[in-house]
């Protein structure tokens, strides 16, 4: 039976980890704020009337992809390029190429941050299955001008840094919902994580610090998930009512 990602695939490793795609979401949340495109967000409102219910849906779509048989993968792929196809519609435009590059950059590079700040350095070649993955995936939606193995895709993502930011009026106000669906603590965490994983050039837009108060904490939250503790850590992160979402984040691969 034919798989989208292989069944030993470092990407399942990835996004079968609630702990991961957590910091993934972190990451991506800062980076979403400052893209020249994330008015294509407000445009459907979805986002910044619910960040966190953004996150599981598009936990759901990756999940749908990475751990499906290739048909059911591809039909996946498909609903999303559709869905986007008929917000176009509705706005009158074409959302640009270099966006959709930019959201499929985002998911290659946290999902590398993410894994190596939690578990472990990755080699170049499980470097390269993350790439190729997200790149069949780009493939698949009809983007153009994509890298073509993950040495390009280095190149191209420092680009993207450098041009396709801006710190804008959106920014503030998607930065004001976080606060308001996670509330101040909750806030807090996520500041303090994305600390951790964004690139030098999101530290700098947003004249973030280097040291996280976070840092010192990844050992004792490593030994916690040893000890089956860090389900019970999460809770306390995560608003109640994403309880069951948090639970299904975990994924064991079949």
């Amino acid at each position: 039976m034919e798989y989208f990602v292989d069944k030993d695939s470092i990407v399942r490793k990835i996004w079968g980890n609630s702990d991961t795609i957590l910091f993934i979401f972190a990451g991506a949340a800062a980076e979403f704020a400052l893209n020249k495109a994330v008015d294509w967000l407000y445009f459907t409102g979805k986002l910044p009337s619910d960040p966190l219910g953004r996150l599981f849906s598009t936990v759901a779509y990756a999940r749908a992809i990475v751990f499906a048989k290739n048909g059911d993968a591809l039909r996946s792929i498909d609903t999303i390029a559709a869905i986007h196809m008929g917000v176009e519609k509705n706005r009158g435009f074409k959302i640009p190429d270099w966006a959709y590059r930019d959201v499929l950059f985002m998911l290659i590079d946290y999902s590398i941050r993410s894994y190596e700040l939690l578990e472990r350095k990755l080699s170049e070649d499980e470097k390269q299955e993350v790439f190729n993955v997200f790149y069949r995936v780009g493939c698949r939606m009809g983007l153009q001008s994509l890298p073509k193995d993950f040495r390009e895709w280095e190149i191209s993502r420092q680009e993207h840094l450098q041009k396709d930011m801006v710190h804008s009026v959106h920014t503030t106000d998607l930065f004001r919902q976080y606060r308001k669906h996670l509330g101040d603590f909750r806030y807090r965490i996520m500041l303090e994580s994305q600390l951790l994983v964004v690139p030098d050039k999101v530290r700098y837009m947003f004249s973030m610090r280097r040291f996280s108060v976070l840092a010192p904490l990844i050992a004792i939250y490593k030994i916690s998930k040893s000890m089956n503790l860090d389900s019970v850590i999460k809770s306390v992160l995560i608003p109640k009512k994403y309880k069951k979402e948090i639970k299904a984040l975990n994924i064991i691969p079949t």
